[in-house]
């Protein structure tokens, strides 16, 4: 009796133990998840490293991880964690394309973009991040020809002022090379590094050996506890306006402002926010023309193009700005334009990561000529793999610079960087040679104008089957293309032997909606976007050209009590009110039975297992109703909709443990009842 009773309790103190662990796992991974959520994401990523190892969430575990060196511009530690991720189940739509930008930033570029076209098929709904998509698969195409571009900058780490730390964002004033470091005495939470100030030092003789001992630019500019960067100064440089954020005064990247201070008395007074900012968005990088009347900066305040856009705005004699202006698709894409600046030659650099380039960040340089701008990458090695930004001029020839770089080799994360264009001197029949050669010959450096743009034609055609096993072709299926902005019909046609239709004239940058109709199929519709289709100039061979986009889609036969299921309609817990994001994906289901007036269905709600039965059913039965009231409010007969809570009675995982495979069991359907 006593030996059974001591294996009992050894039985029993080995399940505390586990109980106990497993307890404390969860807490840790609560705790991370809480810091992620919290914009804390050094601190979130050794609390996920914690779970990820004891097994616990691993999905998950790896998804926060992932987006943690993600958004902290970590890409490249990213990869393993997104790849796990992904292994282990996470079906977040956006996985695959942060995952291929992680790649990318590894120089996996194959790899990327298997990512991003396995994103591309899953049909997003982030129209921004598609747009993205398809350019970037553009890019990846066009990296060979960027590497193989020929120039004639070498470029030189100033190892005499770099650190293990940040050093980024250089200007030159008189004698002073200013810059933003990463010194201060605190630590940022977002990628563990001490927060940056604003930083001066002598400029060398030898511009490449500029170094030594840094002085704070401002004790008015600098405030501990806060990051500061990027200066840019009027022609007097009695005005600098510069970036101030992450004070805790509201969260993630809407707290970054632009500050403007005066010197005057001998010193610079103190910073005011200058009202061109939006205290609800990212503001950075600002850079004043060369007269210092206009002032350029950075945003993703609402209404951009996408991502981070460049922005320009005028200042006054006495100081005041206009309403800021959006620099237009030309300039900016879905992705981030970053760090502008004015050059010598009134051009304007910048950084980006939606133009064509060899990593996540690259320097460009736009030009207008007669009315139109071009965008042209600025080549190895100025740009690598790496982020690549904040270029500046030394001298009015443009022959020397500084820019930011954490490329390869440097002393620590963003390193300054000295630039030399030993282009500049030339003779001119040293110039004219280069002329001569070819415009797709990599040696040619683009000296004089810019190339006239190249014109291309677009146009859609495609397919439409049978959503069944084996898929037929379906003929005489007609086939009806709208500009999505207007909702006006602008070609029609009907499908011809192998289910085949076209083509559509298609413009540039516009979006499209197919109505597909067929009797005896549920009337389908379809949206095309142009958006990040465009072929880039560097592909463009030929003055005039023709391309053709070819799509298939399939059509559901229409059958009683076939079901189908409506992704991502989700339910606050415990609620059954429907969120904004649920409101999206009813719409699409309003649309279809508009265009199929003669269907009745029924609307079902499922939950998972997580509460007693009758508490399931009347929370289903709570959730179906509130999709079909919100479905009759926007004009859809009440009888010819029927809702059912089947609470925890047909799950498709019987057996759920995790997140994701709850989820699957809370799903919302519809079923045809009659047509």
């Amino acid at each position: 009796m006593q030996k059974h009773t001591f294996i009992s309790s050894v039985v029993m103190v080995g399940f505390l133990a586990l109980l106990v662990a497993c307890n404390s796992t969860q807490s840790i991974f609560k705790k991370g998840v809480r810091k992620f959520d919290n914009g804390e994401y050094d601190l979130a990523i050794k609390d996920l490293q914690t779970a990820e190892k004891a097994n616990y969430e691993v999905g998950r575990a790896n998804y926060l991880i992932a987006e943690s060196y993600r958004m902290s511009n970590r890409f490249e530690l990213a990869v393993p964690y997104y790849q796990k991720a992904l292994e282990n189940g996470i079906t977040n739509p956006e996985a695959p394309f942060n995952y291929a930008f992680a790649l990318k930033a590894a120089g996996k570029y194959s790899e990327a973009a298997a990512q991003l076209e396995k994103f591309i098929t899953s049909n997003p709904t982030n129209k921004v991040a598609a747009e993205k998509a398809n350019r970037e698969l553009y890019t990846l195409k066009s990296i060979d020809v960027i590497q193989q571009k020929k120039t004639f900058y070498q470029v030189k780490n100033l190892g005499k002022l770099n650190t293990p730390g940040a050093e980024f964002s250089p200007f030159v004033k008189d004698d002073d090379l200013i810059f933003a470091a990463s010194r201060k005495a605190t630590v940022y939470k977002t990628n563990g590094m001490p927060m940056t100030g604003i930083y001066k030092v002598k400029l060398a003789e030898n511009y490449d050996e500029t170094g030594g001992d840094a002085q704070i630019f401002s004790p008015s500019l600098f405030l501990e506890g806060v990051n500061e960067a990027n200066v840019t100064f009027t022609k007097d440089g009695k005005t600098v306006v510069f970036a101030r954020g992450n004070t805790g005064k509201r969260k993630g990247t809407a707290d970054v402002d632009l500050y403007l201070s005066r010197f005057a008395s001998g010193q610079w007074t103190e910073p005011r926010l200058i009202p061109v900012s939006d205290s609800a968005s990212w503001d950075g990088s600002p850079a004043f023309s060369r007269d210092g009347r206009t002032l350029y900066f950075c945003s993703n305040r609402p209404g951009g193009v996408g991502g981070i856009d460049i922005y320009r705005t005028n200042m006054d004699a006495s100081g005041r700005f206009s309403k800021p202006v959006n620099m237009g698709k030309d300039i900016n894409t879905p992705g981030d334009e970053m760090f502008p600046y004015v050059g010598p030659d009134a051009k304007l650099y910048f950084a980006s990561d939606g133009h064509p380039g060899l990593g996540k960040l690259d320097l460009f340089v736009a030009t207008r000529s007669q009315g139109v701008i071009s965008v042209e990458n600025l080549g190895s090695p100025i740009n690598s793999r790496f982020d690549d930004f904040g270029l500046v001029f030394i001298d009015d020839e443009m022959k020397y610079g500084f820019f930011s770089s954490n490329r390869e080799g440097g002393k620590g994360d963003d390193d300054i960087y000295f630039v030399e264009d030993e282009s500049v001197g030339l003779d001119s029949t040293q110039l004219a040679e280069l002329e001569k050669l070819p415009l797709d010959d990599p040696r040619r450096r683009t000296i004089a104008k810019p190339e006239p743009p190249k014109i291309v034609n677009y146009y859609l055609a495609g397919t439409i089957s049978s959503n069944e096993t084996p898929s037929l072709p379906l003929d005489s299926a007609v086939v009806k293309i709208y500009e999505a902005s207007a909702d006006s019909l602008i070609g029609q046609g009907s499908t011809k032997g192998g289910g085949i239709f076209g083509t559509f004239p298609l413009e540039e940058g516009k979006d499209y909606t197919l109505l597909i109709e067929k009797p005896g199929y549920i009337a389908k519709r379809e949206s095309f976007t142009m958006a990040g289709r465009a072929i880039p100039q560097i592909f463009r061979k030929k003055l005039t050209m023709d391309t053709t986009f070819t799509v298939a889609y399939k059509l559901d036969r229409l059958a009683i009590n076939k079901t189908f299921v409506l992704e991502n309609i989700y339910y606050d817990l415990d609620k059954f009110n429907i969120r904004e994001d649920a409101a999206v994906e009813l719409d699409k289901l309003v649309q279809i039975l508009k265009d199929n007036p003669t269907v009745r269905i029924e609307l079902s709600s499922h939950t998972d297992t997580r509460a007693s039965d009758s508490y399931n059913n009347k929370l289903s039965q709570n959730r179906a109703q509130s999709a079909v009231d919100y479905i009759a409010s926007k004009g859809i007969e009440a009888d010819r909709l029927v809702a059912k809570g089947y609470g925890e009675t047909r799950l498709i995982i019987k057996d759920a443990k995790t997140e994701e495979e709850h989820q699957k069991n809370r799903r919302t359907e519809f079923t045809i009842l009659s047509y």
